[in-house]
């Protein structure tokens, strides 16, 4: 598929297998404060991967020590780690949509990017997001489908050897009431068998938008219902991110709204087996906040949910949904999108925010700030704007998953 607007693609260009043998959890491991970054070019070169070092107390502050290139257009934009931390992978908004890269580490114990190998994807276009199941499955939506103007499509894949098992389409010109289009977001409970997708944009930003989430058995690939998550049925908000609390956590789904800058909340429901009706549970717009893209939990079970306009993160307690209940606002840079936490040299619970959607006006920083949890005040920022030429797209530790869960 040709996309027109290739500088604001939506998606993720990127997979990793992690070569070393290590516990990727291990607090002692030399590389805890080194991250992988997804890039883009703003010099005409290639985009790609980055190792980069983003504790602010280290020496080596804001420095990149690899880089893999993956292509001129290839646009990678999230890195996801499969079920054992042993591969990691990305999508695409270009290229070849998923990659599966491998990595390796130094004579000092550093990681470093070895080579990426792209994953047939057949006729899937715009790769998003990736959820690896514990079966041996991986789902990743793909926002572009196979290039039709209100398309979109779930591929279906095994996990051992990246083969494609199955292209979930759902077109809305056969069923108006419960269809797949535009999906980016993807997230599933498997104790309960069920998937959920969000609809949110053509990936050329202009063809059409979304208003939905649709959610599927896991294991029929059936549609079960496809919900408004809008004030209206015109209000095009466009869903980005969904999240199915699962395990521990209260029962419900959320989603954020890219356009609508919202937050959403449906309680499961025992008796239908499915999800009630969405319900606004924060505006954006009460807070001067626009643009919700991205929701994290960390190990103390708070919410952390990125507002790209102007820049901020909001911590909430979900101890008590469906009140959501406000603890914290930390101030990032325009943008604000991906999050990864980790601690510092001297023990500082810090939050690193990646400051870039798709390189749209106003919402392109290209930062990532340091931001001290406990204090919330800002400790460090790397310009990679101005310092490399580059943009990040996304970030992910070099351990392992750098959050409790994300999508």
């Amino acid at each position: 598929m040709k996309l027109n607007l290739s500088s604001v693609l939506l998606c993720i260009t990127l997979v990793v297998v992690v070569s070393c043998q290590n516990d990727n959890h291990y607090p002692d491991h030399p590389h805890d404060s080194s991250f992988y970054i997804d890039y883009r070019s703003l010099k005409g070169l290639p985009d790609g991967i980055a190792v980069i070092e983003l504790d602010p107390e280290a020496p080596n502050f804001g420095n990149i020590s690899s880089k893999l290139e993956l292509g001129i257009g290839v646009l990678p934009h999230h890195i996801y780690y499969n079920q054992n931390a042993n591969k990691m992978f990305t999508t695409a908004l270009g290229g070849s949509y998923l990659y599966e890269v491998k990595t390796g580490e130094d004579q000092n114990g550093q990681p470093i990017l070895l080579n990426a190998t792209p994953v047939d994807t057949g006729e899937n276009t715009v790769g998003e997001n990736l959820f690896f199941t514990n079966d041996g499955r991986y789902f990743m939506t793909f926002m572009g489908g196979a290039g039709g103007p209100k398309d979109g499509s779930i591929g279906v894949f095994n996990a051992a050897n990246n083969q494609l098992i199955k292209t979930i389409k759902a077109p809305i010109q056969a069923n108006p009431n419960k269809f797949i289009m535009y999906p980016h977001g993807i997230s599933i409970n498997e104790e309960k068998g069920l998937m959920m997708v969000s609809s949110t944009i053509h990936p050329d930003l202009t063809t059409g938008m979304g208003n939905t989430c649709t959610l599927l058995d896991l294991n029929t690939y059936e549609i079960k219902e496809t919900y408004q998550v809008a004030d209206s049925p015109t209000d095009l908000s466009a869903p980005v991110e969904v999240l199915l609390l699962r395990g521990k956590f209260p029962q419900y789904a959320l989603a954020t709204t890219m356009l609508g800058g919202d937050i959403w909340i449906a309680p499961y429901n025992t008796t239908t087996k499915k999800y009630d009706a969405f319900t606004k549970v924060f505006d954006g717009s009460t807070k001067g906040l626009g643009w919700a893209l991205e929701m994290y939990i960390d190990d103390t079970n708070k919410l952390y949910v990125s507002f790209a306009e102007p820049g901020k993160v909001l911590v909430f307690d979900i101890n008590n949904l469906p009140q959501l209940k406000l603890l914290k606002t930390l101030d990032a840079d325009k943008g604000a999108h991906h999050m990864a936490f980790f601690k510092t040299k001297s023990g500082k619970d810090v939050v690193a925010v990646q400051n870039n959607l798709l390189d749209l006006p106003n919402l392109n920083s290209g930062t990532i700030s340091i931001i001290d949890i406990n204090t919330e005040k800002k400790i460090g920022t790397v310009d990679l704007r101005n310092k490399y030429g580059i943009l990040p797209e996304s970030i992910e530790g070099t351990n392992g998953p750098s959050n409790y869960m994300h999508h």
